[in-house]
């Protein structure tokens, strides 16, 4: 194989293993539970938020946000410039490696998180300004019905229509091929959401109150 071909298998493999690091079941094991038997038996920071509460959500939410943001600034691109392969290449690599560890953990026999932080940390990391619109979707849509699947969802929609419309407008555009990522990422949060989506369609998805 051409050193660019070790190199990208490189780049994957390193964001692979960032991103399969499983924070939400070792926050549960830290507190004396395997989360995975407890509210939607997923390890991601809205079931650790519903089980352990809002303060080891957040924990959670940040450290599955920053493996996917840290290792595509401190390898992506920093190691990422020297390569064969380039900086933009390789941040690319690393964010799909970091999304694809998350949501398939070869640590827990490949069930994973739904993708949604560590896919945003991943992102924004490669583009800012598309994801920031994306979270005020999020924020907003959330607000709207209290349900985080269909703000989760919104925001997988929104992130790559943002980038099109501020390449359109000539504003902080984005390089095709992060568009192309973020595409096939927001595919993948909605396949990893087709049980929240069939509660949804039957009304059976549940809320966060007040």
């Amino acid at each position: 194989m051409s050193p660019k071909i070790y190199c990208a298998l490189f780049m994957l493999l390193c964001g692979y293993l960032a991103g399969s690091i499983p924070f939400g079941y070792l926050i549960g094991r830290l507190n004396g539970i395997d989360i995975r038997k407890y509210g939607s038996h997923n390890i991601g920071a809205t079931n650790v938020t519903r089980v352990l509460g809002t303060a080891y959500g957040r924990i959670c939410f940040l450290l599955d946000f920053l493996k996917g943001a840290l290792p595509v600034i401190f390898i992506g691109y920093r190691i990422g410039l020297g390569t064969p392969i380039g900086q933009g290449w390789s941040g690319v690599l690393v964010a799909a490696g970091c999304i694809l560890g998350h949501m398939y953990p070869c640590w827990l026999n490949f069930k994973g998180g739904k993708g949604v932080a560590t896919s945003i940390g991943a992102l924004i990391a490669l583009a800012f300004w598309p994801v920031i619109i994306a979270l005020v979707v999020w924020y907003l849509v959330f607000l709207k019905t209290k349900i985080v699947s269909v703000a989760s969802l919104a925001t997988a929609v929104a992130t790559p229509i943002a980038a099109l419309i501020l390449n359109l407008l000539g504003w902080a555009r984005t390089p095709w091929i992060i568009i192309l990522l973020m595409f096939a990422v927001g595919a993948f949060i909605f396949w990893r959401h087709r049980e929240n989506i069939d509660r949804l369609i039957h009304g059976q998805e549940k809320s966060f109150k007040k």
